[in-house]
């Protein structure tokens, strides 16, 4: 593995994981964690692909999360490391991530040649933090990280309750969120900043494979039907008995997957 290097505007440098060889796979992680998170996604691929797994600028260490945050700055990171790989490229996303990709898409639109867009929370209908993401903020300006996290769970990505005090009984989890949530929430506030809405995607006519799980939050599987809806050519491939972290639970189900469309877009 090594590390792929390109510059891009308010940041010495965008860095991230480069391993495998053949057809490019560049890959944005999704938010509360970094680029390893897809590490076993990653290793049933490159065996023949080439996966660059970009380290996204405010997820990596010691990076100072500088606000507000925009979408339009992670935009431009993916497109400057998609600019130095050899055509064509599957873009790959999760979660925020899969925003961040499709905010690329739109903005260089030939430097990728199809996407695979795992459950991102775009605001289709309403905004994802709203309200919500109002009283994180306030927690973690008053140095509550846990309790900014603990909103951000249960009221934007809208897991059951019981579930997330049940995660942050624990506090292993609890001090992996705390050290995250500064990120978090900036991210969750750079999507809500995008607006509500995506006509401006009716023109990106790149090949997508939009997945869901069916066990995952309602609002996100609406969110991946109106993405559907409003793309030009998108099919939405759903996950049985899977949610929204399918890369750690059913890896070799998500590898199969974008194997299967990066094979197409070199067919095409």
């Amino acid at each position: 593995m090594t590390e792929l290097r390109a510059a891009s505007e308010g940041v010495p440098t965008v860095t991230a994981l480069d391993e495998g060889s053949g057809p490019a796979l560049l890959v944005v992680h999704p938010g509360g964690g970094d680029a390893t998170t897809w590490d076993g996604v990653t290793r049933r691929l490159t065996d023949g692909f080439r996966v660059v797994r970009i380290h996204r600028r405010i997820y990596t260490p010691g990076a100072d999360v500088v606000l507000p945050h925009s979408m339009a700055a992670e935009a431009a990171d993916i497109v400057a490391l998609a600019e130095l790989l050899d055509s064509p490229v599957l873009l790959v996303g999760h979660s925020s991530g899969a925003v961040a990709a499709l905010e690329a898409a739109l903005l260089a639109p030939s430097a990728f040649a199809g996407l695979v867009l795992y459950e991102p929370p775009m605001p289709t209908r309403e905004l994802i933090a709203g309200a919500a993401g109002a009283r994180a903020r306030a927690a973690l300006d008053a140095g509550d990280p846990v309790e900014a996290m603990r909103i951000h769970m249960r009221d934007i990505v809208r897991m059951p309750a019981s579930t997330v005090d049940a995660m942050f009984a624990d506090e292993h989890i609890r001090a992996a969120f705390a050290a995250c949530a500064a990120p978090q929430i900036a991210e969750d506030e750079a999507i809500d900043a995008l607006g509500v809405g995506v006509d401006r995607f009716a023109a990106l006519d790149t090949p997508t494979i939009l997945i869901e799980g069916d066990l995952s939050p309602a609002h996100l599987r609406e969110r991946v039907a109106d993405l559907a809806a409003a793309l030009p050519d998108a099919r939405i491939v759903t996950l049985p008995g899977e949610g929204h972290i399918a890369h750690l639970t059913a890896p070799d189900t998500l590898a199969d997957i974008v194997r299967e469309a990066a094979e197409s877009v070199q067919r095409a």
